[in-house]
């Protein structure tokens, strides 16, 4: 990655810097967590069965445990030790969430804790070609994040995407080789938008690709992450809006709090006081596209 700085027309490079160590990664992430990943610290180097988890962190949406590791070279194997851990944490489940409550003074409890979305985040400068299709398996949680720094004090993280043509881990002959990767895969659940579209007419699923395509046109940053239960539309890690498709049109969740939403034509429902699947205090239903304009200027004050 080449960044400039604009000086009066004249672009100039920015100089790339090296960490010096895995730990300098680890306390710059440990130290802005929530800024960077939307996660919930829960403690720095957490000894569990002969393993050493660099930083154990908690992922509030999906109510599931996230382990994150740190590297700065290649010579590692990056699916290997993420098999491990994804194994390690849902073979101990109660020492992870004994471990929660005593670090954050909570009473979690493990019927709690979606444990399909458990999560292995590896965070590297850079990862080879071999690593990277090493882990690009559609139903596979671990994740490759590159972060790098530059002169002024520019950091930059960039998560590795997963191939469109990315297999399922249970189709491979690598699954049949090893029984904890078997049993990982029976427990861990990854989702799409086809999960949504089970049952629904097409009427209603072109009505979602509209609304879909109308909420990436607000910016080129936003992506989309099927959950459990609804589609969350993100930008800078933050949900601004999530979708359920419905049997008869579609239920949207607008990322305002409570009186921060100009909502002028009154078509929102306030859903603070309510509980609900998705993120902010503001939902709308719809089974055309009368108000698709209308809720784009609604869902762009999330923004």
């Amino acid at each position: 990655m080449q960044l400039f700085q604009n000086n009066k027309s004249s672009l100039m490079d920015l100089r790339e810097i090296s960490f010096k160590l895995e730990r300098d990664i680890q306390q710059l992430f440990e130290k802005n967590l929530f800024q960077i990943t939307g996660l919930e610290f829960v403690k720095s180097e957490f000894s569990i069965q002969n393993q050493r988890i660099d930083t154990l962190a908690f992922d509030m949406e999906n109510n599931a445990f996230v382990i994150i590791e740190y590297k700065r070279g290649h010579n590692y194997s990056v699916f290997d030790q993420g098999v491990a851990y994804l194994n390690t944490l849902l073979k101990y489940k109660a020492d992870f969430v004994l471990e929660y409550n005593e670090a954050l003074n909570k009473t979690l409890k493990k019927n709690e804790v979606d444990w399909s979305q458990s999560k292995i985040v590896f965070v590297s400068p850079s990862f080879n070609q071999n690593q990277k299709q090493a882990v690009d398996f559609k139903d596979l949680n671990i994740e490759l994040w590159e972060i790098k720094q530059f002169e002024n004090n520019i950091i930059v993280i960039d998560g590795v995407q997963k191939s469109q043509a990315a297999p399922s881990i249970k189709l491979t002959s690598i699954s049949e080789k090893k029984t904890e990767l078997s049993e990982i895969a029976k427990e861990i659940k990854t989702y799409n938008e086809e999960d949504f579209y089970i049952g629904k007419t097409e009427e209603i699923i072109e009505l979602y690709n509209d609304f879909k395509q109308a909420i990436l046109n607000l910016s080129s940053e936003i992506s989309i992450l099927p959950k459990k239960v609804y589609i969350a539309f993100k930008k800078d890690r933050k949900n601004i809006a999530d979708i359920q498709i419905l049997n008869k049109g579609l239920k949207i969740f607008i990322n305002v709090k409570k009186g921060d939403l100009e909502d002028p034509k009154g078509i929102t429902k306030d859903i603070s006081r309510l509980g609900h699947h998705g993120n902010g205090d503001y939902q709308v239903e719809v089974s055309d596209t009368k108000y698709l304009e209308y809720v784009m200027s609604l869902i762009k004050q999330g923004i």
